[in-house]
This record gives C-alpha cells, sequence and structure tokens, in this order.
C-alpha cells in the first residue's frame, strides 16, 4: 500500500509531464493539416477508402490525447496558467475535468462544421442519394475521440482518487484502468456503443442514404460547447452567475432544437422527398431506421426532461435571491 508520500510523489509526477507545451500546440496543429491535405484528392462526392480512413482514425487520436494534454500544460505550467488555478483554487483535477471538456466542446465544433458542410451539399440536391466525403472522413477522425474520452475521463477521475487519498478522504481505489471501466460501466458502453454504431451506420449501414440527414445528426452535438461552458463555470465557482444562466438557457434552447426538434423536421424533409403524407412517410421506412431513431431520440427527451428542471430550479434560486435582497435593502 503506498504512503502518502509515495501518492503526492505521484501527482508531482503528473506536474512534470507537462512542460513540453509548445512541441504539443506544433503536433496538434500537424495531425490536424495532415488529416485535410489527406482528403486534398477527393471529390466531393468520393468514398473514403480503409486505408485513407485508419490514416485519419490514428490523425483523430494523436490530436485529441495531445490536445488534452496541451491544455492541461498551459494551465499548469504557464504563469497565466497558475494565475487562473490560483484565482479559482483548483486542483490538478479540476485542471483535468476543465481541459477534458475543452477537447469536448472543439470535437463538437468539428462535428457541428461537418454537419454544415454535410446540409449545404446534400440538402439542395437529391437529399435521399447525395454525399459528401466529410460525412465519412470525420467518421473516421472523430471515432478516435470516443477512445481518448474513456481514457480522458479515466485520467480526470484517477487524478480526483489520488487527490482525495492525499488528504484523507478516500482509500487507494478505481485509479486502475481495468477498475474504472468496471465502475464506470455505463458512461464507458455509452461511449463505446455511440462511437462504434454512428461509425459504422454513417460509413457502412447507411443503405445508400444520402448526407442531408446524417449532417443533421452531427449537428446534433451543437449543444456540446453550452454543456462544457456550464460544467466550467461551475467548476470555478460561478453557478450563481449570470452568465451560467445565460449560457444554460442558450444551451437548453440548442438542445431542444437540434437534439429533439431535429428528429421531426428530418422525418419531414424524407417525407417531401419521397411524396407521402408525414405519417405513411415513417411507416415506409425500414425496421432498422426506425429503432435507431428511437435508440438516439428518447436518451435525448429524458436528457432534456432534466435540463428543464435543473434550469427551472436555477431560476427559482435567482427569483428568491434577489426577492430575500430586496426586502433586506
Amino acid at each position: 500500500m503506498k504512503s502518502k508520500v509515495q501518492l503526492i510523489s505521484q501527482i508531482k509526477k503528473e506536474h512534470k509531464k507537462t512542460h513540453m507545451h509548445i512541441p504539443m500546440i506544433f503536433i496538434v496543429v500537424s495531425t490536424l493539416v495532415l488529416s485535410v491535405l489527406s482528403l486534398a484528392d477527393l471529390e466531393w462526392e468520393d468514398k473514403i477508402s480503409i486505408n485513407r480512413g485508419f490514416s485519419l482514425f490514428c490523425y483523430g487520436l494523436v490530436f485529441f490525447t495531445v490536445l488534452y494534454h496541451t491544455l492541461n500544460n498551459l494551465l499548469l505550467r504557464t504563469s497565466s496558467g497558475q494565475r487562473f488555478i490560483k484565482t479559482y483554487k483548483l486542483s490538478v483535477g479540476d485542471v483535468y475535468d476543465i481541459s477534458n471538456k475543452i477537447v469536448s466542446a472543439i470535437q463538437a465544433l468539428f462535428c457541428c462544421l461537418t454537419g454544415l458542410t454535410c446540409c449545404t451539399y446534400s440538402c439542395f440536391r437529391n437529399i435521399l442519394r447525395t454525399s459528401h466525403y466529410i460525412s465519412e472522413a470525420y467518421a473516421w477522425f472523430g471515432a478516435a475521440y470516443f477512445l481518448y474520452d474513456i481514457w480522458s475521463m479515466y485520467k480526470v477521475h484517477s487524478m480526483k482518487i489520488l487527490q482525495a487519498t492525499v488528504n484523507g478522504d478516500a482509500k487507494k481505489s478505481g485509479v486502475k484502468f481495468l477498475n474504472y471501466l468496471k465502475t464506470h460501466a455505463v458512461i464507458v458502453g455509452h461511449h463505446i456503443f455511440i462511437g462504434a454504431f454512428g461509425f459504422l451506420v454513417i460509413t457502412y449501414l447507411r443503405g445508400g442514404l444520402g448526407d442531408c440527414f446524417f449532417g443533421f445528426v452531427y449537428l446534433m452535438e451543437a449543444s456540446t460547447p453550452f454543456v462544457s461552458l456550464r460544467g466550467i463555470l461551475s467548476k470555478i465557482g460561478l453557478k450563481s452567475s449570470n452568465l451560467y444562466v445565460v449560457n444554460g438557457l442558450v444551451m437548453l434552447a440548442v438542445f431542444f432544437i437540434c437534439r429533439v426538434a431535429m428528429f421531426p423536421g428530418v422525418i419531414y424533409l424524407y417525407s417531401q422527398s419521397v411524396d407521402l403524407d408525414y405519417f405513411s412517410a415513417i411507416e415506409s421506412l425500414p425496421r432498422g431506421c426506425k429503432i435507431s431513431i428511437l435508440i438516439l431520440l428518447l436518451p435525448q427527451i429524458y436528457w432534456f426532461f432534466l435540463m428543464v428542471k435543473g434550469a427551472s430550479q436555477v431560476l427559482k434560486r435567482k427569483v428568491t435571491k434577489k426577492k430575500t435582497s430586496k426586502n433586506v435593502h
């Protein structure tokens, strides 16, 4: 069993890893540039070969992993980062968590750019058959994110456990990666399922359908940057700020539009393209497609309900505080 001295030493080792942010920034930019250049010879509607796709997957794995380390470096090893940490009294675990959320937001922005490109190109042509190579290309690149994020969440969890152990608040447990996979089976399973399911549907199981529909699926990530910002604001103690409330309301609106209302909207587009009424169009969909829609839609409705509930509680607290402060004055 490790002593507190050993555990503190392990935390310091994590600090020592974070002093190479300039080379890391170069690697992050290089992998992104190489990913774009690897697609330069493609025509708009070309398909992504397995060899090209695997290269994009490797670029993605390096990009997201090194980006995460770069953000940790900038916060832990630069003077401005140190000031930020001291101002908001953050632990190393908090820094890891913030970096994880920033990478998540950046990945979501990439998804949105992919979705906008797909919709702009495909939805004004034959929406059932027209595709853009960026859809498959980012399916390969973005699939790496889900593997990275499992590892990143483990790093956040592991550091928090180490610090709790040093402070005498917890016993040493859950630090091993396999232990983490067992204790967080739901979120790990969700990442593996969404990553694998989305990748296979977009690259191989789409049944010849065009990217107008899959572009909207990519746009589901539009709410993620606001979710990430909400978590960061909470972490730095600004949960009662006006920015937190405004961000939460915007997050709620974007989530509803892109993750709930999007489904009936896309089905309406489909009904128009096949010249059927709305419900006949739903009936005409393949069984696998209808099951996929339910798998994607039902969790969104549940999460939206939780968000509405949380937002109403925040607004109630705001109103109560204002009334209290008025009564005091």
